[in-house]
């Protein structure tokens, strides 16, 4: 068992039957009142990030999260397929699991993959990928002085609002926490 002395970003604990990770920590001394460890955590399955006050020296159940690189395939209904880069084993996940930065997965993307063991416990994306427009209403000339958008879609499926400039062929940065547009990438 470990306690709050062992608290460092980056680390996961159970705590409430839920895998957590310490995003920030204070330890605080408030003159005649006892110690404490004020948190702030991410949990791990929700993204749901919360502040808790430990008391100091308060045991604390660390877990062990392992990280490793793996390659999406393909997607077979809900699922998606990724294959480990080292021992070429493949393994499916749910869509829920992954995110809503699913949609933005091309084939041969490579992805990082967080285990507790043998369970699943994330999947981390990259933040911006490069994908390529398929579809999209031409914009009007002269229709630029608001900041004015319209919809495209991608070549994973995945519709973003984008500016009236970007025409179907174009290659596009797009930030995948929040699915929205970036830049043109030439």
């Amino acid at each position: 068992m470990a306690t709050t002395s062992d608290f460092r970003p980056g680390l996961t604990i159970r705590y409430n039957n839920d895998l957590w990770t310490i995003v920030e920590f204070q330890h605080v001394n408030p003159g005649n009142w006892r110690a404490f460890v004020r948190t702030k955590m991410k949990n791990l399955k929700t993204g749901q990030v919360i502040e808790n006050r430990f008391r100091a020296g308060q045991d604390v159940d660390v877990v062990r999260i392992e990280q490793r690189a793996y390659q999406y395939l393909y997607r077979d209904g809900d699922l998606l397929m990724f294959m480990d880069n080292n021992t070429y084993d493949q393994i499916h996940i749910p869509e829920e699991i992954v995110g809503e930065g699913s949609k933005f997965l091309k084939e041969n993307e490579t992805v990082q993959i967080f285990f507790n063991d043998t369970e699943i416990t994330g999947v981390d994306i990259p933040i911006f990928v490069n994908l390529r427009v398929v579809e999209t209403e031409p914009g009007l000339k002269g229709d630029s002085v608001n900041n004015v958008m319209k919809t495209a879609k991608l070549e994973t499926g995945a519709v973003v609002n984008v500016p009236l400039f970007v025409e179907e062929g174009e290659l596009l940065k797009i930030d995948t926490r929040n699915s929205s547009y970036v830049e043109r990438v030439k």
